[in-house]
């Protein structure tokens, strides 16, 4: 792990209410150098998909979360192709 921001949120019902729109710009606090991807959101109830795509854009990383790992994972072991390079899964 390179660098990393933590919002401190303890409820889960909390982190539910989170705005993704607002991960933008907690990425801008990190030091990405030499990373091979970013974990937008550890935490599945963190709404995170929508801004996934564009933090990938603005960061040139693949970027993912731990719903889409959580997701690429389930279609990997149903035999399911995974989407390209989408919402954090695919090649």
């Amino acid at each position: 792990m390179t660098d990393s921001v933590s919002l401190e949120v303890a409820d889960n019902v909390d982190v539910g209410r989170l705005d993704p729109a607002d991960l933008s710009g907690h990425v801008k606090r990190l030091n990405l150098t030499g990373v091979d991807a970013l974990v937008l959101s550890a935490c599945v109830q963190m709404p995170s998909l929508a801004a996934l795509d564009e933090v990938s854009r603005e960061t040139q990383v693949p970027v993912l979360s731990a719903a889409t790992a959580t997701a690429g994972e389930v279609l990997v072991l149903l035999d399911r192709s995974l989407p390209s390079r989408s919402a954090g899964i695919g090649e």
